[in-house]
């Protein structure tokens, strides 16, 4: 990922628009990046704690276009529809595991 990369990642269990905040190697374990949140349609503002390092297993998408902005990012209408699928895609799967404990435990009692 170069400097300005915009992608989707998982940062603290949630589905997040990044940007990174240097050039990483692809060999890299962990990235530096700006977080994001979203604010309107297509558009994200910087998050309230904007810096981060993760992973690079939590990437889920890299978009192939860079912006040097860091304090607000507007997506274009596919990479919103992506993030919007993602983000769908991780709370079903959390809401599925929810629902798999809760039963579990009305089993058990």
């Amino acid at each position: 990922m170069n400097h300005g990369t915009v992608a989707i990642a998982l940062v603290q269990r949630q589905v997040m628009i990044i940007q990174a905040c240097r050039s990483h190697a692809r060999h890299d374990r962990w990235l530096d990046v700006y977080t994001y949140v979203p604010f309107g349609d297509r558009l994200f503002l910087a998050s309230p704690v904007p810096y981060a390092r993760i992973a690079s297993s939590d990437l889920l998408a890299i978009f192939h276009f860079r912006t040097p902005t860091t304090d607000m990012i507007e997506l274009s209408e596919q990479a919103y529809q992506e993030f919007m699928e993602l983000n769908a895609k991780h709370r079903l799967k959390y809401e599925n595991m929810w629902r798999r404990r809760k039963a579990r435990r009305a089993l058990s009692w």
